[in-house]
């Protein structure tokens, strides 16, 4: 299945808190002169025009970062995602809004490198032309989960992948975490980021459960919940889980999220940080 376009849903509430989260780990990253490997491997389009009619036709970005890049009181962790924010919209108007690939390329020096996938034909097409110049970055036609071992270990044994999937496919539910654990194998040093939203709880539910029971260890866990659990149609809430987090990460996510319930959400929302599995 290809129908899912991250178009519709860009600059959700579920994209501040996964890319404001990418953004510290990617900065990170720039403590050391080494370089490092990005890969992404459902890379969607790169870049989003809010004034489209599919970002216009749901409206998610108003309840995300619509309410944010304006605001004088951000924590300072929040600082570099909304800075890029800015810098993509000069006039003052909200209009474009970056995907994951775009925001790893405002960190990538001349010694990293990014690798992004993906199969929609109309977002690779997207993606191909946004990256069409610039070497750093390469982008592929393929499936991410499958071409993910071939970027393992990176030559530099510094890496972030970040694995992003859709969900249109309940397989994904499982099939993102295996991938996670098949790359741990080949490279444990890797920092790994896996969003996922949460629809039906008992999916996150197993997901943890098939952490806790593969060898991939460090392991912590992000959630934003904007309503509680329910059986209905939607996305109640979203989360991350990261492997092998920068030390500071705890930190700096305890800072972000309960800004993030209080500025996006009512009294009904609430988040989590958690170390899901210990080093």
């Amino acid at each position: 299945m290809l129908s899912y376009r991250h178009a519709y849903h860009a600059g959700n509430f579920a994209d501040v808190l996964k890319h404001s989260v990418l953004s510290l780990v990617l900065d990170y990253m720039l403590n050391k002169e080494k370089g490092f490997s990005y890969v992404d491997t459902h890379a969607g389009a790169g870049m989003y025009r809010l004034s489209d009619a599919t970002a216009q036709k749901t409206g998610e970005y108003l309840d995300g970062i619509a309410k944010l890049w304006q605001r004088n009181d951000l924590p300072e962790e929040l600082a570099q995602y909304i800075e890029l924010i800015h810098e993509l919209n000069p006039n003052n108007k909200l209009n474009i809004y970056p995907g994951s690939p775009s925001i790893a390329q405002n960190f990538l020096r001349s010694q990293d490198a990014a690798f992004c996938y993906d199969l929609h034909p109309t977002d690779f097409g997207l993606l191909s032309e946004l990256f069409e110049n610039k070497r750093k970055v390469q982008v592929y036609k393929t499936d991410g989960y499958k071409s993910l071992k071939g970027q393992l270990p990176p030559a530099t044994r510094r890496g972030v992948v970040l694995i992003d999937p859709p969900y249109e496919m309940k397989t994904d539910y499982v099939d993102a975490v295996t991938a996670i654990s098949k790359g741990y194998r080949l490279f444990s040093g890797g920092v790994y980021i896996l969003w996922y939203p949460v629809v039906h709880r008992h999916y996150i539910d197993q997901m943890e459960q098939q952490f806790c029971d593969s060898d991939v260890r460090n392991v912590l866990q992000l959630e934003l919940q904007m309503a509680p659990d329910n059986e209905e149609y939607g996305m109640t809430g979203t989360g991350l889980f990261i492997v092998n987090p920068p030390w500071t990460l705890t930190r700096q996510a305890e800072a972000i999220l309960p800004y993030l319930t209080t500025q996006l959400g009512d009294g009904d929302s609430s988040y989590l940080v958690r170390q899901l599995i210990e080093e």
